[in-house]
């Protein structure tokens, strides 16, 4: 099975919603995916995220904020995918296979709901076409700005 790791700062908001987000994207896809999120920092999962999230169906309540200690065999990911520049300078080397890929997202905290809600469709185009590339055999893209995305105002 393969293996994914989001990794953000605090996971606290945009790495929660990535793992709910691609998850969810394996499932419909019928791809066996094992999908985790961590933090540099371990903090709490946001209320807002949990808010937006329940709009489209998706349950953040068991999610717990954690830090790379946290997650079952940390060193042994397929792929790592940092999406704030704070974890991509601070992720540590991966030995073996791993393949890294760094998507930044703008931090939704402090604003609006609407906010909120553009940075959650961005996770959710950015993380299906991840998805979509693993289930067809493609590599998956390269960076933020090789993939379909909506720009945040």
């Amino acid at each position: 099975m393969t293996r994914v790791l989001i990794l953000c700062t605090h996971n606290s908001a945009r790495s929660q919603m990535a793992e709910a987000l691609t998850r969810e994207a394996a499932r419909k896809a019928g791809l066996g995916l094992e999908v985790h999120s961590a933090g540099t920092e371990a903090t709490r999962v946001k209320d807002d995220a949990k808010t937006i999230m329940a709009e489209i169906g998706l349950s953040l309540d068991g999610h717990t904020s954690k830090t790379l200690h946290d997650v079952p065999d940390p060193q042994n990911f397929d792929y790592v995918v940092t999406i704030c520049d704070s974890a991509a300078e601070a992720c540590p080397v991966y030995p073996g296979q791993t393949t890294r890929r760094h998507y930044p997202f703008v931090d939704p905290s402090g604003g609006s709901l609407e906010r909120w809600r553009v940075v959650r469709d961005q996770l959710q185009t950015q993380f299906e076409a991840f998805v979509q590339a693993l289930k067809e055999g493609d590599p998956v893209p390269e960076t933020y700005a090789d993939s379909p995305t909506v720009a945040v105002a």
